[in-house]
Protein backbone atom coordinates (compact mmCIF):
# COMPACT_ATOMS: atom_id res chain seq x y z
CA UNK A 1 0.00 0.00 0.00
CA UNK A 2 1.58 3.05 -1.33
CA UNK A 3 0.21 6.34 1.32
CA UNK A 4 1.04 9.71 0.07
CA UNK A 5 1.21 12.73 2.44
CA UNK A 6 1.29 16.71 0.46
CA UNK A 7 0.73 20.06 1.41
CA UNK A 8 -0.46 20.77 -1.49
CA UNK A 9 -0.39 25.00 -0.74
CA UNK A 10 -4.02 24.97 -2.54
CA UNK A 11 -5.41 22.96 -4.82
CA UNK A 12 -6.54 24.80 -7.63
CA UNK A 13 -2.70 25.74 -8.03
CA UNK A 14 -1.60 22.63 -7.09
CA UNK A 15 -3.61 21.52 -10.09
CA UNK A 16 -2.33 23.88 -12.79
CA UNK A 17 1.20 22.90 -11.82
CA UNK A 18 0.59 19.38 -12.12
CA UNK A 19 -1.00 17.61 -9.48
CA UNK A 20 -2.51 15.27 -11.82
CA UNK A 21 0.40 14.15 -13.54
CA UNK A 22 1.90 13.66 -10.08
CA UNK A 23 -0.81 11.35 -8.99
CA UNK A 24 -0.74 9.48 -12.33
CA UNK A 25 2.86 8.85 -11.58
CA UNK A 26 2.60 7.41 -7.95
CA UNK A 27 0.11 5.28 -8.47
CA UNK A 28 -0.81 5.96 -4.50
CA UNK A 29 -3.49 3.98 -2.96
CA UNK A 30 -4.36 6.92 -0.28
CA UNK A 31 -3.65 10.19 -0.55
CA UNK A 32 -3.81 12.50 2.03
CA UNK A 33 -3.82 16.32 1.47
CA UNK A 34 -3.28 19.36 3.63
CA UNK A 35 -4.05 23.16 2.87
CA UNK A 36 -6.85 22.63 0.18
CA UNK A 37 -7.51 25.75 0.36
CA UNK A 38 -11.01 25.34 -1.40
CA UNK A 39 -14.28 25.96 -0.24
CA UNK A 40 -16.79 23.14 -2.26
CA UNK A 41 -18.32 25.59 -4.15
CA UNK A 42 -14.72 26.69 -6.23
CA UNK A 43 -13.93 23.23 -6.19
CA UNK A 44 -13.00 22.84 -10.31
CA UNK A 45 -14.33 19.55 -12.05
CA UNK A 46 -12.47 16.44 -11.63
CA UNK A 47 -10.25 17.95 -9.30
CA UNK A 48 -9.85 14.73 -7.24
CA UNK A 49 -10.34 12.17 -10.20
CA UNK A 50 -11.56 8.94 -9.63
CA UNK A 51 -10.99 8.68 -5.72
CA UNK A 52 -13.26 8.40 -2.91
CA UNK A 53 -12.25 11.39 -0.89
CA UNK A 54 -13.27 12.03 2.65
CA UNK A 55 -12.86 16.26 3.76
CA UNK A 56 -12.52 18.46 5.89
CA UNK A 57 -13.33 21.76 4.61
CA UNK A 58 -12.96 24.28 6.98
CA UNK A 59 -14.94 27.48 7.29
CA UNK A 60 -12.10 29.83 6.75
CA UNK A 61 -12.53 30.97 3.08
CA UNK A 62 -8.99 30.40 1.13
CA UNK A 63 -7.03 28.43 4.15
CA UNK A 64 -6.52 25.01 5.90
CA UNK A 65 -8.61 22.61 4.81
CA UNK A 66 -7.47 18.59 4.74
CA UNK A 67 -8.33 15.47 2.77
CA UNK A 68 -8.03 12.09 2.34
CA UNK A 69 -8.04 10.00 -1.31
CA UNK A 70 -8.75 6.82 -1.30
CA UNK A 71 -8.63 3.99 -4.17
CA UNK A 72 -12.30 2.55 -1.82
CA UNK A 73 -14.98 4.32 -0.22
CA UNK A 74 -13.82 4.10 3.67
CA UNK A 75 -15.31 2.17 6.26
CA UNK A 76 -15.64 5.44 9.29
CA UNK A 77 -14.75 9.21 8.84
CA UNK A 78 -13.82 11.36 11.68
CA UNK A 79 -13.29 14.66 11.71
CA UNK A 80 -12.85 17.41 14.86
CA UNK A 81 -16.06 18.93 14.29
CA UNK A 82 -18.17 15.82 13.51
CA UNK A 83 -18.79 17.26 9.67
CA UNK A 84 -17.34 15.88 6.17
CA UNK A 85 -17.55 16.64 2.28
CA UNK A 86 -17.63 13.07 0.65
CA UNK A 87 -17.31 12.79 -2.94
CA UNK A 88 -17.48 9.47 -4.79
CA UNK A 89 -15.78 8.82 -7.84
CA UNK A 90 -17.61 10.82 -11.09
CA UNK A 91 -20.15 12.29 -8.62
CA UNK A 92 -20.71 15.19 -6.63
CA UNK A 93 -19.39 16.54 -3.19
CA UNK A 94 -22.27 15.36 -0.62
CA UNK A 95 -22.31 16.52 3.37
CA UNK A 96 -21.55 13.45 5.67
CA UNK A 97 -22.13 13.22 9.02
CA UNK A 98 -18.76 12.17 10.46
CA UNK A 99 -18.00 10.93 13.94
CA UNK A 100 -16.79 13.68 15.76
CA UNK A 101 -13.06 13.49 18.10
CA UNK A 102 -11.11 15.49 19.82
CA UNK A 103 -11.27 17.18 23.30
CA UNK A 104 -11.10 20.59 25.24
CA UNK A 105 -8.07 22.36 23.77
CA UNK A 106 -8.77 21.09 20.05
CA UNK A 107 -12.60 22.71 20.18
CA UNK A 108 -11.42 25.94 19.40
CA UNK A 109 -9.79 24.71 16.47
CA UNK A 110 -12.66 22.40 15.29
CA UNK A 111 -14.26 24.19 12.59
CA UNK A 112 -11.07 25.24 10.80
CA UNK A 113 -10.16 21.86 8.47
CA UNK A 114 -7.13 21.07 10.06
CA UNK A 115 -8.20 16.89 10.99
CA UNK A 116 -9.19 14.42 9.10
CA UNK A 117 -8.94 10.28 9.57
CA UNK A 118 -10.68 7.27 8.07
CA UNK A 119 -10.80 3.71 8.19
CA UNK A 120 -9.61 1.91 4.92
CA UNK A 121 -11.49 -0.49 3.37
CA UNK A 122 -8.96 -2.58 2.37
CA UNK A 123 -6.22 -2.70 5.06
CA UNK A 124 -6.47 -2.94 8.83
CA UNK A 125 -5.45 0.46 8.85
CA UNK A 126 -6.50 4.42 10.56
CA UNK A 127 -5.51 6.43 8.46
CA UNK A 128 -5.34 10.49 9.72
CA UNK A 129 -4.04 13.95 7.64
CA UNK A 130 -3.32 16.52 9.98
CA UNK A 131 -2.52 20.09 8.98
CA UNK A 132 -0.67 21.68 12.51
CA UNK A 133 -0.93 25.56 12.64
CA UNK A 134 1.87 27.04 11.80
CA UNK A 135 1.80 29.03 15.44
CA UNK A 136 4.56 32.36 15.56
CA UNK A 137 7.52 33.18 17.87
CA UNK A 138 7.09 34.28 21.56
CA UNK A 139 7.91 37.49 23.30
CA UNK A 140 10.45 35.14 25.31
CA UNK A 141 12.30 34.13 22.30
CA UNK A 142 11.96 37.31 19.86
CA UNK A 143 15.03 39.10 18.94
CA UNK A 144 13.23 41.93 18.50
CA UNK A 145 9.88 42.98 20.58
CA UNK A 146 7.87 43.52 16.90
CA UNK A 147 8.62 40.07 15.72
CA UNK A 148 6.67 38.94 18.50
CA UNK A 149 3.11 37.20 18.16
CA UNK A 150 2.89 35.72 21.53
CA UNK A 151 -0.73 34.44 21.06
CA UNK A 152 -0.33 33.25 17.72
CA UNK A 153 2.25 30.80 19.75
CA UNK A 154 0.12 29.88 22.39
CA UNK A 155 -2.28 28.73 20.69
CA UNK A 156 -0.22 26.67 18.39
CA UNK A 157 0.82 24.99 21.45
CA UNK A 158 -2.83 24.46 22.75
CA UNK A 159 -3.58 22.94 19.70
CA UNK A 160 -0.84 20.33 19.96
CA UNK A 161 -1.27 20.20 24.07
CA UNK A 162 -4.38 18.70 22.65
CA UNK A 163 -3.04 16.93 19.90
CA UNK A 164 -0.89 14.92 22.71
CA UNK A 165 -3.69 13.82 24.38
CA UNK A 166 -6.17 12.61 21.52
CA UNK A 167 -2.77 11.25 19.85
CA UNK A 168 -3.04 8.46 22.85
CA UNK A 169 -6.77 8.27 22.74
CA UNK A 170 -6.55 7.90 18.74
CA UNK A 171 -3.60 4.44 19.23
CA UNK A 172 -5.96 3.29 21.68
CA UNK A 173 -9.11 3.64 19.89
CA UNK A 174 -7.92 2.09 16.31
CA UNK A 175 -6.09 -0.75 18.60
CA UNK A 176 -9.33 -1.57 19.99
CA UNK A 177 -10.94 -1.75 16.49
CA UNK A 178 -8.00 -4.11 15.44
CA UNK A 179 -6.44 -1.39 13.46
CA UNK A 180 -3.04 0.17 13.24
CA UNK A 181 -2.77 4.07 13.43
CA UNK A 182 -0.78 6.44 11.21
CA UNK A 183 -1.07 10.27 11.02
CA UNK A 184 1.04 11.80 8.06
CA UNK A 185 0.99 15.73 7.47
CA UNK A 186 2.39 18.98 7.87
CA UNK A 187 3.59 19.32 11.57
CA UNK A 188 5.14 22.94 11.21
CA UNK A 189 7.56 21.50 13.15
CA UNK A 190 11.04 20.61 12.48
CA UNK A 191 12.03 18.06 15.50
CA UNK A 192 15.82 17.77 14.92
CA UNK A 193 19.19 19.44 13.49
CA UNK A 194 18.88 17.22 11.02
CA UNK A 195 15.31 18.04 10.24
CA UNK A 196 16.77 21.83 8.98
CA UNK A 197 19.21 22.82 7.17
CA UNK A 198 19.75 26.24 8.11
CA UNK A 199 19.19 25.12 11.77
CA UNK A 200 21.47 26.87 13.52
CA UNK A 201 20.26 30.40 12.23
CA UNK A 202 16.89 29.24 13.47
CA UNK A 203 16.48 28.44 16.69
CA UNK A 204 14.83 31.36 17.46
CA UNK A 205 12.24 30.33 14.33
CA UNK A 206 8.35 29.27 14.97
CA UNK A 207 9.32 25.60 13.82
CA UNK A 208 12.04 25.25 15.58
CA UNK A 209 11.44 26.25 19.11
CA UNK A 210 12.83 23.92 21.55
CA UNK A 211 9.20 23.63 23.15
CA UNK A 212 8.50 22.79 20.09
CA UNK A 213 10.82 19.85 19.43
CA UNK A 214 10.32 18.99 22.63
CA UNK A 215 6.79 18.03 22.43
CA UNK A 216 7.19 16.19 19.04
CA UNK A 217 10.28 14.13 20.61
CA UNK A 218 7.51 13.27 23.37
CA UNK A 219 5.05 11.65 21.28
CA UNK A 220 7.87 9.21 19.65
CA UNK A 221 8.68 5.97 20.83
CA UNK A 222 9.38 2.28 19.97
CA UNK A 223 6.08 1.23 21.87
CA UNK A 224 3.71 4.29 20.92
CA UNK A 225 4.72 6.54 17.62
CA UNK A 226 7.72 6.03 15.12
CA UNK A 227 8.77 8.56 12.77
CA UNK A 228 8.97 6.15 9.53
CA UNK A 229 10.91 8.56 7.11
CA UNK A 230 13.30 9.32 10.12
CA UNK A 231 13.69 5.02 10.60
CA UNK A 232 13.98 5.05 6.90
CA UNK A 233 16.88 7.69 7.10
CA UNK A 234 18.86 7.45 10.92
CA UNK A 235 21.46 10.21 11.16
CA UNK A 236 20.94 11.60 7.48
CA UNK A 237 20.19 15.39 6.97
CA UNK A 238 16.88 14.96 5.53
CA UNK A 239 14.93 14.21 3.71
CA UNK A 240 13.45 18.15 3.31
CA UNK A 241 9.95 18.50 2.19
CA UNK A 242 9.52 21.90 2.33
CA UNK A 243 11.30 24.78 0.60
CA UNK A 244 10.48 28.58 0.02
CA UNK A 245 9.61 29.92 -3.13
CA UNK A 246 11.89 32.53 -2.61
CA UNK A 247 15.91 33.17 -3.45
CA UNK A 248 17.71 29.87 -4.20
CA UNK A 249 16.59 27.76 -1.27
CA UNK A 250 15.50 25.13 -3.08
CA UNK A 251 18.42 24.99 -5.83
CA UNK A 252 20.88 24.90 -2.33
CA UNK A 253 18.20 21.79 -0.72
CA UNK A 254 18.17 24.68 1.74
CA UNK A 255 15.05 22.86 3.15
CA UNK A 256 12.81 21.41 6.40
CA UNK A 257 11.57 18.53 7.77
CA UNK A 258 8.17 19.07 8.51
CA UNK A 259 5.62 16.69 6.60
CA UNK A 260 5.78 13.43 8.10
CA UNK A 261 4.25 9.92 8.74
CA UNK A 262 4.11 9.16 12.57
CA UNK A 263 3.06 4.90 12.83
CA UNK A 264 2.36 2.75 15.49
CA UNK A 265 4.97 0.40 15.51
CA UNK A 266 3.65 -2.80 13.60
CA UNK A 267 2.80 -0.57 11.36
CA UNK A 268 6.11 1.54 10.97
CA UNK A 269 8.24 -1.89 10.55
CA UNK A 270 5.66 -2.66 7.85
CA UNK A 271 7.14 -0.04 5.73
CA UNK A 272 9.29 -1.26 2.78
CA UNK A 273 10.08 2.13 1.18
CA UNK A 274 10.05 5.79 2.47
CA UNK A 275 10.74 8.75 0.85
CA UNK A 276 10.38 12.89 0.06
CA UNK A 277 9.62 13.05 -3.59
CA UNK A 278 11.52 15.72 -4.45
CA UNK A 279 10.94 17.15 -7.80
CA UNK A 280 13.48 17.67 -10.10
CA UNK A 281 13.98 21.66 -10.85
CA UNK A 282 12.13 24.93 -9.08
CA UNK A 283 9.83 24.62 -12.64
CA UNK A 284 8.47 21.28 -12.00
CA UNK A 285 7.34 21.96 -8.27
CA UNK A 286 3.45 21.65 -7.42
CA UNK A 287 3.80 23.24 -4.08
CA UNK A 288 6.33 24.75 -1.73
CA UNK A 289 5.84 21.41 -0.13
CA UNK A 290 6.64 17.90 -1.70
CA UNK A 291 4.78 14.41 -1.29
CA UNK A 292 6.06 12.19 1.30
CA UNK A 293 5.75 8.72 0.64
CA UNK A 294 5.74 5.44 2.32
CA UNK A 295 4.83 1.82 0.91
CA UNK A 296 3.36 -0.34 3.69
CA UNK A 297 3.54 -4.25 2.76
CA UNK A 298 0.29 -4.71 4.65
CA UNK A 299 0.64 -8.44 4.46
CA UNK A 300 2.75 -8.25 7.63
CA UNK A 301 -0.23 -6.82 9.55
CA UNK A 302 -2.21 -9.82 9.16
Amino acid sequence: MRLISHNVNGIRAALRRGLHDLWEREQADVICLQEVRCQVKDLPDGAFTDHHVAWSVGKLAGRNGVAILTRRAPERIATLDGGAVIIAPGGNPADFEAERVGNRDLAPFAGEGRYVEVDLADAPIRVASLYLPKGAVPKHHARRPEEADTPKYERKMRFMAGLARYLTQARRSAAQAGREYVITGDFNIANTELDLKNWRANQRTDGFLPEEREWFTAQLSPRTLVDVIRSAYPGQDGPYSWWSWRGQAFANDSGWRIDYHLATPKLAKAAVRAESLREADYDSRVSDHCPVAVDYDSARLS
